[in-house]
């Protein structure tokens, strides 16, 4: 039993690496010295909190492929997988901390719409949050996709808007809604029989998780617990439990996301559950 902390310390360390490896968006670092400094407005601000709140002021930049889902490998710092496909659609965006919160905004939904360039639409456009931007340009900063950039603009304008590289935006928190789909969990790559690292993903409504807890079947000496074990925010929408035991399976997953409301997936990771696979609840917000 005395090696098996070091193979869930060894697990999150490779992990760790690969993070740092993947990169991270973020627009050149410009000096914000204009009509957002010095009036008041707080990096920290409930702003992206409050739902059809008024609509608030940012900046715009993309990243990627002028047709991409922003990083190459079409995932990013929250750990989301396939965002070029449903339901991210490619419609994703880098948020800096306001919007990030430390990997507890990852799935947040927002509208946005730019009306002061000339190539802009003025269309409202729905954006998820998927990454982390580390060189703001602005108090609440958009590193958005290229397909995402590219959608608030005029027909035909597409390409010119994005090559205004920067631009004034607006954008309100709305409910995430995400058709036909409930809310799933995929085990991540390296988790073993003490280390068990699950990303969440596709949660109606806030779209995020501000904590998981995980439930065993039984105890290593073969009773039910009933008794659920919070687990640690490893990165991104990416949770994990460092076990001083063989964990029993199957496993319960209680989520609670920023309004409080909570859901349990019993059972929805089973005995003979593996790594980099993805399981599907029959649970959903919505």
């Amino acid at each position: 039993m005395g090696s098996l902390p070091s193979l869930a310390t060894a697990a999150a360390a490779v992990l760790l690496s690969i993070l740092l490896a993947a990169g991270h968006c973020g627009a050149a670092d410009f000096n914000a010295t204009d009509e957002f400094a010095g009036n008041g407005v707080d990096f920290n601000s409930s702003d992206a909190a409050v739902y059809w709140g008024p609509w608030t002021k940012a900046r715009a930049t993309w990243y990627g492929q002028p047709n991409g889902a922003g990083p190459d490998d079409n995932g990013g710092a929250c750990g989301f997988k396939h965002t070029n496909q449903y339901p991210f659609m490619s419609m994703t965006s880098c948020g800096n901390q306001p919007l990030f919160k430390d990997g507890k905004g990852c799935g947040s939904c927002y509208k946005i719409r730019c009306t002061k360039d000339p190539s802009c639409s003025g269309r409202t456009e729905t954006v998820i949050i998927t990454d982390m931007n580390y060189y703001p340009v602005a108090p609440f900063h958009f590193d958005l996709s290229g397909t995402a950039f590219g959608r608030l603009a005029k027909p035909g304008l597409n390409d010119k808007l994005r090559h205004s590289g920067i631009i004034d935006i607006e954008f309100t928190r709305v409910p995430c809604e995400f058709p036909g789909l409930k809310i799933g969990f995929h085990v991540e790559e390296f988790s073993n029989p003490v280390y068990f690292a699950v990303l969440v993903e596709y949660e109606d409504g806030d779209g995020d998780v501000v904590q998981v807890d995980l439930m065993e079947s039984k105890s290593a000496y073969g009773g039910a617990t009933g008794v659920w074990t919070p687990m640690r925010e490893s990165w991104g929408s990416i949770w994990r439990l460092d076990a001083n035991h063989r964990l029993q399976a199957p496993f319960s997953i209680r989520i609670r996301n920023e309004s409080g409301k909570t859901l349990v997936a019993k059972n929805v990771i089973p005995a003979n559950w593996r790594p980099n696979t993805f399981y599907r609840s029959f649970v959903q917000y919505s």
